[in-house]
């Protein structure tokens, strides 16, 4: 054995050969710190974190190919005052003597002087404990720590390097700085050194760049993007730092750059040659055959990409991908996904490479989907494989229906079938057929689809999912078509049927039996059957609250609150009315809408009762304020009851501005139903009868009004009103008199008739009488704030009111109330409220900077708040609000005094 001078003449040796144990000369390239570009952005974030780097004595800079690990500690390494000894490894540094005397190399090319004793290894395939030992001693020993730089370690495999690593590392106390550049976890003990403090680390997720670092680095290249612009781009990009500049050297080229970085094809690019080369083609077969198959997945689990690969390793595979950075995110739960990026070039390389193959692994991942119950990404599998009578099947097997018309997912499900190919046969496809163009009222188009489905259910064994998902269509056919019988038919079907569905089911859907029961209600209103329609409006609007019935117990709220109104009750209505609306507002009230856009407060039926109390209350302006804001949600035009209560506002509302003829023409409601409705009929009636009036017709306003009787009060005190004005006292009293006494009747009409009677006496000379009856009118009118009966009644009116003590009980809201000597006098024209809940102090103060023209980032950044946090304040401005836009938001805050 050679004694220690040999052993160090021959270091010398060797050393003034400048050669590695296998004899090759050093490389210099790899012991020298990689130069950074002009474009490179210095991204100050991470250089903070990364000085932390010279407390600990490991720090670990982890990420994916090309997230910018490099340049990142080359840029930091380059600003430090101590000496850095940078090696990037390479494959063969598996050998424990190539390893060590690369790493030698690189402290003596920094200035880090070694011992002559040290020297260097003189084998590739083992390292002398005594050099290890030796080094870490000299090491300990130094004043100032050195960097140590170990880039593409991933590349160092052999365990035995990383235990003589650890070893130096540990003994080398604060004499050394290790920094571990990787795609991978090294393997050293990071939780010992996690555990005491130890570690510093930088991960994917912090090498990600920010909108605003994107902005910044497409500015180096030469591109102008705003922000919105940019975020897009991260967010499709993960802020995966190679593709960020790949895409801003391509976009350079582009004639607009803009829209290059918005719409590139990712699998055509050269983010995708970098990919496939850098991350693809560095897998093993098996991994590559697996990325390239659950590339069709939004996320998936070794069973299921088991499923699509026909294998059993599917675990191991994926462990192993996300552990090297290979662009597989974990999402826990034995649960992955691809990046963004990385999954849109993998299919289509799966394309080129396998032909044909993706709808059949579509279907293989529904049908595997379908046996777990996860049934949005069985339909969505299933649509993309192009096998429509399986994914309809799955709909309606599932008893989801129903979230065509309601919950979060409508719009999405409404485009997924919109595909659908015009072949596919069977009840399922007809059913969801007719349910997408009954969802949009397109009644022809949906009774032709529900009736093929009838036959195909009828001509074969079906489940009861199936033809419970009928009987909901029959409803609501039934409700556009304004056929009680149908709807009732439709129910006791459906209540049949749903004996027989699996109770998982139906609780797993509750709005099916909540759609059901609303299109049964709206049905029976639309017939006159209030009370009918009252128990099943009920039942719904008392349902649990849930996403997928918000739609359904809005509607309900609002067709009770029609009730009410239709009855006199106007607070009732109102208050009703404010429930729905405030529904509405809520996570999961949007549906299609006819040109296929989503109304994101109901159907607006709350809206249009509200409008009418507004009539009622002379708050023209907010009346008017509402209708328009039901030409924003879905059409009114199909439904029966919808047409005819807005018919009913805009009429009364151009009548009460003076539009007779034009009031006339606005009440035609233009439904064709197959059982009129006498309220709609009758409110028509009253429409024109008023406009005769106001043109000085009173026989032509009584004979408009001569079929209306006792069991329709509103319109019976309309006609007893014609009848007066045409000189018929007597038959007006004798009309009134006729009216069925209704506990349900509500000021609204006992106000109206009390006037007419008043007037009668008046006109009789029984002023006392007069009197008496305006008296009892003003005080029920009073807590309504029902004006619009008084001002109809004027002339005659105006004397009785400016006496005792009628005129104290009509001012401050109907006439003026008394005023301050040199104040002008003013009635009282408070708007009626139409927030639900009180505004909280945050939210007001959200408001009053929206109102101020602040963005979103300003008013966050003023109140020292996330963004997140403001749009959450925002969200529920609009729901108390009952509002969708921010312009809207300000002017009925400003209407209701709340700016």
């Amino acid at each position: 054995m050679a004694n220690a001078d040999e052993r160090a003449q021959g270091t010398a040796g060797h050393t003034a050969l400048c050669v590695d144990p296998l004899g090759d000369p050093f490389l210099r390239t790899r012991i020298a710190l990689p130069s950074r570009s002009a474009t490179y952005l210095r991204r100050q974030r991470l250089v903070r974190h990364l000085d932390q780097a010279l407390q600990t004595p490991l720090t670990l800079v982890n990420g994916a190919a090309g997230a910018g690990k490099t340049l990142l500690a080359a840029d930091w390494a380059a600003g430090l005052r101590q000496p850095v000894a940078w090696l990037t490894a390479e494959d063969g540094d598996g050998r424990p003597g190539v390893f060590w005397a690369y790493l030698l190399q690189a402290l003596r090319a920094c200035g880090v002087p070694a011992s002559g004793a040290i020297g260097l290894p003189s084998e590739a395939t083992r390292v002398d404990h005594r050099l290890l030992a030796m080094l870490a001693a000299e090491l300990n020993e130094r004043d100032q720590p050195v960097v140590v730089v170990l880039d593409e370690y991933d590349r160092v495999t052999a365990p035995e390097v990383a235990e003589q690593l650890e070893f130096v590392l540990h003994h080398a106390g604060t004499g050394l700085r290790l920094v571990l550049v990787s795609r991978t976890d090294p393997l050293l003990p990071l939780h010992r050194y996690r555990t005491a403090g130890e570690l510093t680390e930088i991960r994917a997720a912090e090498l990600a760049f920010t909108p605003e670092e994107a902005v910044a680095l497409l500015e180096l290249h030469g591109l102008g993007l705003p922000v919105h612009a940019a975020r897009a781009l991260v967010d499709r990009t993960r802020g995966w730092a190679a593709g960020l500049r790949l895409c801003a050297l391509a976009a350079r080229e582009s004639a607009d750059p803009e829209v290059y970085l918005k719409e590139f094809e990712a699998g055509s690019s050269t983010v995708a040659d970098f990919l496939l080369a850098e991350v693809l083609k560095r897998q093993k077969e098996e991994a590559q055959d697996l990325l390239l198959r659950v590339s069709v997945l939004q996320r998936f689990c070794p069973d299921l990409a088991n499923a699509l690969t026909g294998r059993t390793d599917a675990e191991p595979i994926l462990v192993g991908l996300h552990r090297a950075n290979a662009f597989v995110e974990h999402l826990g739960r034995s649960w992955y996904r691809l990046h963004p990026l990385f999954g849109e070039i993998l299919r289509a390389h799966l394309r080129v490479r396998l032909p044909g193959l993706e709808p059949a692994l579509h279907r293989r991942a529904a049908q595997w989907l379908l046996s777990c119950g996860s049934l949005p990404e069985t339909l969505a599998h299933g649509a993309a494989s192009g096998d429509w009578g399986f994914t309809a099947d799955a709909l309606i097997d599932d008893l989801a229906i129903g979230q065509l018309f309601t919950g979060l997912r409508s719009g999405e499900l409404d485009q997924l079938f919109a595909g659908m190919d015009l072949k596919a046969a069977g009840p399922a496809t007809d059913l969801v057929r007719a349910a997408r163009e009954l969802s949009r009222c397109d009644v022809v188009r949906g009774l032709s689809h529900l009736h093929h489905a009838e036959e195909r259910l009828a001509a074969a064994p079906v489940g009861a999912a199936a033809k419970l998902s009928c009987a909901l269509l029959e409803a609501l056919a039934a409700r556009l078509t304004g056929s009680p019988e149908r709807a009732e038919k439709a129910a006791e079907s459906a209540d049949e049927l749903q004996r027989e569905v699996p109770g998982q089911l139906l609780d797993k859907h509750p709005e099916v039996t909540a759609l059901l029961l609303t299109h049964l209600g709206s049905t029976l209103l639309w017939a006159g059957r209030f009370e009918d329609a009252r128990a099943a409006l009920t039942t719904v609007a008392d349902t649990p609250g849930g996403p997928s019935t918000v739609l359904p117990r809005e509607e309900s709220m609002g067709h009770l609150a029609l009730i009410d109104y239709l009855n006199g009750w106007i607070g009732r209505a109102e208050r009703k009315a404010l429930a729905g609306v405030s529904e509405a507002g809520r996570p999961g009230s949007s549906q299609p809408c006819a040109d296929g856009s989503t109304a994101g407060t109901g159907t607006g039926i709350g809206l249009l009762v509200l409008a009418a109390v507004a009539v009622d209350r002379d708050e023209l302006d907010r009346a008017q304020a509402l209708l328009h804001e039901i030409v924003l949600l879905s059409s009114t035009a199909h439904d029966p009851v919808m047409a005819a209560v807005h018919a009913m506002a805009r009429a009364r509302l151009l009548l009460a501005r003076g539009n007779a003829r034009t009031a006339v023409e606005a009440a035609d409601p233009g439904v064709h139903a197959v059982v009129p409705s006498p309220w709609a009929v009758s409110h028509e009636a009253l429409v024109a009868s008023a406009a005769h009036l106001a043109e000085g017709r009173p026989d032509r306003a009584a004979e408009v009004l001569q079929g209306v009787s006792g069991d329709q009060p509103a319109c019976a005190v309309e006609a007893a009103r014609a009848l007066l004005a045409a000189g018929r006292p007597g038959a007006a009293v004798d009309l009134l008199d006729s009216i069925a006494p209704r506990a349900q009747t509500g000021p609204a009409v006992s106000v109206r008739a009390g006037l007419v009677r008043a007037q009668v006496a008046d006109g009789a000379g029984d002023a006392a009488t007069a009197r008496r009856l305006v008296e009892q009118a003003l005080l029920s009118a009073r807590r309504e704030r029902l004006r619009r009966p008084f001002l109809d009644a004027r002339p005659w009116i105006s004397s009785l009111l400016s006496t005792e003590p009628l005129r104290e009980l009509a001012e401050g809201w109907l006439t003026p109330g008394p005023s301050r000597p040199g104040e002008p006098t003013a009635v009282d024209e408070r708007p009626l409220s139409l927030v639900a809940e009180e505004l909280s102090r945050r939210e007001h103060d959200v408001l009053e900077r929206l109102a101020g023209m602040m963005s979103t980032e300003e008013i966050a950044a003023d109140l020292y708040v996330s963004v997140n946090t403001v749009k959450t304040h925002l969200k529920s401005v609009y729901r108390k609000l009952a509002v969708n836009r921010r312009n809207e938001a300000v002017r009925r805050a400003r209407d209701l005094k709340l700016l």
